[in-house]
């Protein structure tokens, strides 16, 4: 047994809040290579799920943009009265201005778990936000941050003040696992909008390699809401894209790619095979809304959206490859499957289209998960796609072999 003195020194030398560096670097086409390092705070032994939590990230841009310095903050504090094991209640704090974005808010979350099992859960959060876009070099596409009518373009870059509240469950029934995921914001300065969507997903695992997956999808932005909240047929509305280090700016995912219309971002109504005709309504001119030419044709987005997809999965050898590789097998998965989508518009603007539009086709997809501490997924998925039969096919055949990569699942879990 040790004598007091040394238990005491001990206790002395152990430290009683850790900040763990690691070097960072990523690239885009304002920035350049991006030199940075990431921080995580911590108290020792809590492996982030203690006080005091700590994320930042700090980053030197090497073509020296006009902001050539950015960085991201997040400070989490747990509120004990109200947490237990899994079902932690927090207050959260954000800060960030990088790829010409300011972000700065403060969030409440909280989470309910069910015993040790951290599949089943339900999460609510709410966070109060100022954000502005403040540099529109680094967007994909800009109409997509414009504002249009019969004389002008405006970009979108006037402050908002907005509140966010989402809540999210997962769980199982006699089907297999679902997920439940509904969101809305509220935006008070300058002119006022709405936005809200709900996304239900359901597996249905038949055996091992057989399987449906099925998602339905609503989305409500009102008349006068930013151009960058608006919904397409084929891919998540653009702030959204903000959310993903490698859609946050362009040139992560080479801009020539982007421009092709063969890279798909998964997400909103995901009627995929309209993918490439909508990010042609993207890039209807090459000129900066900030000078040169006007572009007076706005993008093919809308203010409501409702869809339904659905995957079946089929049996392949790589598959069962993977499968038999010991360890492997719980991280790597790859799928091949069947897919179906089918959206419409609501209706609730003018401005609106009439009529639904559908596709179909075969696809493949290879996905890499190493859940964090909550059993959330962290890692990627890539996709190719083959949307061979859409409903409304324009000036092309309805049958037509065409082909996507992606980024990204419509059903992640």
């Amino acid at each position: 047994m040790l004598p007091l003195f040394a238990v005491n020194n001990l206790y002395a030398q152990t430290p009683r809040y850790e900040v763990l560096p690691s070097p960072d670097i990523w690239y885009n086409d304002v920035d350049g290579i991006l030199l940075g390092v990431r921080l995580k705070g911590q108290v020792p032994g809590t492996f982030e799920d203690g006080p005091h939590r700590l994320e930042a990230g700090f980053w030197l841009s090497t073509w020296f943009p006009s902001l050539p310095v950015s960085y991201a903050l997040t400070y989490t504090e747990p509120i004990e009265p109200w947490s237990d094991y899994g079902s932690e209640a927090n207050i959260q704090l954000r800060s960030s201005i990088r790829t010409g974005y300011h972000n700065h808010g403060i969030g409440f979350n909280k989470r309910w778990q069910q015993g040790f099992d951290e599949r089943r859960y339900r999460e609510f959060s709410i966070y109060n936000s100022f954000e502005k876009r403040f540099d529109g070099e680094y967007v994909h596409f800009e109409p997509l941050w414009s504002e249009f009518n019969e004389l002008t373009q405006i970009f979108s870059d006037q402050s908002k003040l907005l509140t966010s509240l989402t809540f999210e469950l997962q769980n199982d029934n006699t089907l297999g696992w679902y997920n439940i995921q509904a969101g809305t914001r509220f935006q008070y300065l300058n002119d006022f909008f709405t936005t809200a969507t709900i996304r239900a997903t359901q597996r249905v695992q038949f055996n091992d390699y057989f399987g449906l997956r099925l998602r339905g999808y609503v989305g409500l932005a009102s008349e006068n809401a930013a151009p960058e909240y608006l919904f397409s047929r084929s891919t998540r509305p653009a702030i959204d894209w903000m959310s993903n280090a490698f859609t946050r700016a362009k040139g992560t995912i080479p801009t020539r790619w982007m421009e092709s219309g063969n890279v798909h971002i998964a997400g909103g109504a995901n009627v995929r095979g309209y993918n490439t005709r909508d990010i042609a309504s993207f890039q209807f001119c090459n000129s900066s809304p900030t000078g040169g030419e006007l572009c007076l044709t706005s993008p093919n987005t809308f203010n409501s959206v409702a869809s339904i997809n659905a995957e079946l999965d089929y049996w392949n050898p790589i598959a069962v490859l993977f499968n038999d590789i010991p360890y492997a097998s719980e991280f790597l998965n790859f799928r091949s499957y069947l897919f179906f989508d089918s959206g419409t518009s609501l209706g609730i603007t003018d401005s609106d289209p009439d009529g639904a539009f559908s596709n179909a086709g075969a696809g493949f997809s290879l996905s890499l998960n190493i859940p964090d501490y909550l059993g959330k997924p962290r890692g990627f998925v890539l996709r190719y796609e083959i949307p061979f039969w859409l409903s409304d096919a324009g000036d092309e055949d309805s049958f037509k072999f065409r082909h996507l990569f992606g980024f990204g699942a419509v059903v992640s879990f």
